[in-house]
């Protein structure tokens, strides 16, 4: 491998052909590239069947003990009549299969739309979703997949990034300033907290991961599945101004609370995970400069404008941790 190339460039269109006939089935040379970047995600015309959908994972990332432990907990929602799309079982009786360097699994494919968060009705019903899923994400710890620990990641991320010395020179004063201001406001935040239960999450529900179809939801990709509070997987579903997301945050708890108690101080933790966040997006750009696919897809990352953007930013996420938390309708702050 030369100093240039990166393991994805070994994932050609006949590797991955080969990959998905050798674990049994029988393909008819069609290849689809799907919108991903961590991983790298084919539609793949199988014979006289519907196209499944391969997932490569991406080489370093997860151990094989990680992600089977993704698998497993992805089966045992489906098993709990909770929808997810769960990877496909294949002939060998496995969901994880390796070939030519690379783990990889497939999933059936479905279709659907992110769901419309503005609906009442919509964050009612997946707030109930997500009660149910948190549920059975109580019942077991994970053992290999990775916990979710704000303050340590967050400085972990901050210092990748001023080795990396990504941050423009005459911009370095502004962010060596804030980011100090931006921790203790997080470590402040979190303890007004206090103590919070953890378990098993999506990790990234967002609307994205979200598909809606005939009044069906969906919930898909489960590869930033971890340990963490509750609020992670409620968090990301929240859009527009404070008194608009307390509406949401509501709207979601009285579907959760049908079927699970919901700590309310775990409002605390939105503004310190939103923070956490920002900064990883920015550590994960620079983390994966060196795949080909992201200073094509994500040029701007290595501009001056980016990081003049992000400290405006976090000027603004500093002011909204200073802020109380979300009040819920009637019921104040805490």
């Amino acid at each position: 491998m030369t100093a240039s190339s990166h393991p994805y460039d070994a994932l050609t269109p006949d590797v991955l052909l080969d990959a998905v006939e050798a674990v049994g089935y029988e393909v008819n040379g069609r290849v689809f590239a799907l919108n991903s970047y961590e991983n790298r995600v084919y539609q793949v015309g199988i014979e006289d069947a519907p196209p499944l959908i391969a997932k490569f994972y991406r080489p370093g990332r997860w151990s094989q003990a990680q992600i089977q432990e993704e698998h497993d907990f992805s089966l045992e929602l489906l098993a709990a009549e909770v929808p997810v799309v769960a990877p496909t079982m294949m002939p060998s009786g496995q969901t994880l299969a390796s070939h030519a360097g690379f783990w990889f699994a497939l999933f059936p494919q479905r279709g659907g739309q992110a769901p419309d968060t503005s609906e009442t009705d919509m964050l009612y019903r997946l707030g109930q979703w997500l009660g149910q899923l948190h549920n059975v994400g109580a019942r077991q710890p994970f053992q290999a997949r990775p916990t979710l620990e704000l303050l340590p990641q967050l400085e972990q991320f901050v210092e990748e990034l001023a080795a990396g010395d990504w941050i423009p020179t005459d911009l370095k004063p502004a962010w060596n300033s804030l980011i100090p201001d931006l921790l203790n406001a997080c470590r402040d935040r979190i303890a007004d907290a206090g103590p919070v239960d953890t378990l098993r999450l999506h990790g990234d529900c967002h609307g994205g991961n979200l598909l809606v179809r005939d009044e069906q939801i969906l919930f898909v990709d489960l590869d930033d599945c971890r340990t963490g509070p509750a609020i992670q997987d409620l968090w990301l579903l929240l859009n527009g101004d404070a008194r608009s997301q307390g509406d949401q945050l509501a709207e979601l708890m009285e579907g959760y609370e049908m079927f699970r108690d919901f700590n309310r101080r775990e409002r605390f933790l939105i503004e310190p995970l939103r923070c956490y966040r920002q900064i990883a997006h920015s550590a994960w750009l620079a983390r994966r400069w060196e795949d080909p696919a992201f200073p094509r897809y994500f040029p701007w990352f290595a501009q001056p404008r980016y990081w003049s953007d992000q400290i405006l930013a976090m000027r603004e996420q500093l002011a909204a941790l200073q802020e109380p938390p979300l009040a819920l309708p009637g019921q104040g702050f805490y």
